[in-house]
C-alpha cells in the first residue's frame, strides 16, 4: 500500500468518494481511510455546511476528526445562501489544493446532488445569478444537469450498504444518543439567533427538540419523530444513489479493504 501522508509529490490518482444514507458510517470510514492513505476529507453534506449546527447535524468533533483535515464544514451561517453550484466550486478548489499537497482527496457525504455535481461535472456557468443561487437546497434549473452514465474518470465512488432493519437501528441509536443537554443548548441558541425562517432550521432535528423543550411533546415523542424523519431522509438518499450505476457498494466492514486495493 502506498502511504502518501508525508510526500510532497502531487497526487494524480482518483478522488475517492464515499456515499451512503445518514447514519451509515461514512464519516468514520473516511477518517479511518484518510489515516491509512494520507488523505484529507471534503464533506458533501448540505447540513454540515452550517455554522453552530454541530450536535444536530452529527458533525465529527475535533477529537473524532483525529487530526485529519476536514473541509466543507461550517462554511455559512444558517439562512445564508449556499447552493450546489457553490459547493462544486468550493470542492473542486479543495481537491486541487489537496492534490498539490500530495494527499488523497476523499469526498464523503450523503447529499446526492452535491456528489453528482462533482462526479458528473454539472455546469452552472450559463445560468443567471438568480438561477445559480436559487433555493437554499441548491435546486437549480434542469438545464444544468447531465445524465448519470458518463461519470468523470477523476472519481471512484463507493457506497456503504446496510440491510433496512440494520440501518433503522443505527439511526435510532444515534438519535437517542443525540438527545442530550448539548443538543438542547444548541437548539436554544439557534432559535434565539436565527429563528425558524430558514430551511436549515427546519431540515434538522432542532424542530423536534424545540417542541420537547416547550412541552409540546414528550421526550419519547420527540425522539421518535426525529428517528422517523431521519429514516425517511435515508430512504430518499438510497433512492438517489441507486440511480448512479457507477457506485461500488460494500458493507461497512468490507469497504476499507476494497478502497485500499486501489493503492496496492
Amino acid at each position: 500500500m502506498t502511504n502518501l501522508e508525508n510526500t510532497s509529490k502531487p497526487y494524480n490518482g482518483p478522488v475517492i468518494v464515499i456515499v451512503g444514507p445518514t447514519a451509515s458510517g461514512k464519516t468514520g470510514a473516511a477518517i479511518s481511510l484518510a489515516k491509512k492513505v494520507g488523505g484529507e476529507i471534503i464533506s458533501a453534506d448540505s447540513r454540515a455546511i452550517y455554522k453552530y449546527m454541530d450536535i444536530g447535524t452529527a458533525k465529527p468533533s475535533e477529537a473524532e476528526q483525529d487530526g485529519i483535515p476536514h473541509f466543507g464544514i461550517d462554511l455559512v451561517e444558517p439562512g445564508e445562501r449556499f447552493t450546489v453550484a457553490d459547493f462544486k466550486e468550493y470542492a473542486e478548489e479543495k481537491i486541487r489544493e489537496i492534490r498539490e499537497r500530495g494527499h488523497v482527496p476523499i469526498v464523503a457525504g450523503g447529499t446526492g446532488l452535491y456528489v453528482d455535481a462533482l462526479v458528473f461535472d454539472y455546469q452552472f456557468d450559463g445560468l443567471s445569478k438568480d438561477d445559480k443561487h436559487g433555493t437554499p437546497e441548491g435546486k437549480e434549473s434542469a438545464g444544468t444537469y447531465k445524465d448519470r452514465t458518463e461519470m468523470s474518470k477523476d472519481f471512484v465512488v463507493f457506497g456503504i450498504s446496510w440491510e433496512p432493519e440494520e440501518l433503522r437501528e443505527r439511526i435510532s441509536l444515534r438519535m437517542r444518543q443525540m438527545y442530550c443537554d448539548e443538543l438542547y443548548d444548541e437548539t436554544r441558541f439557534l432559535v434565539s439567533k436565527y429563528g425558524w425562517g430558514s430551511q436549515a432550521m427546519k431540515s434538522n432535528v432542532y424542530q423536534f427538540a424545540y417542541k420537547y423543550l416547550n412541552n409540546e411533546c414528550s421526550l419519547d415523542e420527540a425522539v421518535e419523530q426525529s428517528i422517523y424523519d431521519d429514516w425517511h431522509l435515508a430512504k430518499r438518499q438510497i433512492t438517489w444513489f441507486k440511480r448512479n450505476k457507477n457506485i461500488q457498494w460494500y458493507r461497512l466492514d468490507q469497504l476499507e479493504n476494497a478502497i485500499l486495493s486501489l493503492f496496492s
